[in-house]
């Protein structure tokens, strides 16, 4: 089992590659909040995506977010590191992504 600490990192991880990816921040046109729950350290983190990039990333829950992710932290750390693959990830219940229909195709670019 991963860490809260290893959690943090990754999204911090990912928040780097979007930064990073001229093309992703190009086609990830949202401006929406973001949580991230670890279901198995009790853990939740939340930021804001915006142009493309992820920002604000903190540690706690945000219950109002309009795209929730929720995993457990080998998960989490997997679909970060490309290891894991987003849909078969959400057809497998291994992760569950909480967001409106439109949001979720662009989310797919993402990750």
């Amino acid at each position: 089992m991963a860490t809260v600490d290893d959690c943090r990192q990754a999204l911090y991880d990912l928040a780097a590659r979007l930064d990073a990816d001229a093309d992703a921040r190009g086609r990830l046109d949202l401006d929406r909040t973001l949580a991230c729950r670890v279901t198995d350290l009790g853990a939740a983190f939340h930021g804001r995506i915006t142009g493309g990039r992820l920002v604000d990333i903190t540690d706690g829950d945000d219950p109002k977010a309009k795209i929730a992710l929720v995993t457990t932290s080998e998960h989490l750390l997997a679909l970060v590191a490309g290891e894991l693959d987003v849909t078969r990830a959400i057809t497998a219940r291994q992760i569950s992504i909480k967001a409106n229909p439109f949001d979720l195709l662009k989310l797919r670019k993402l990750l």
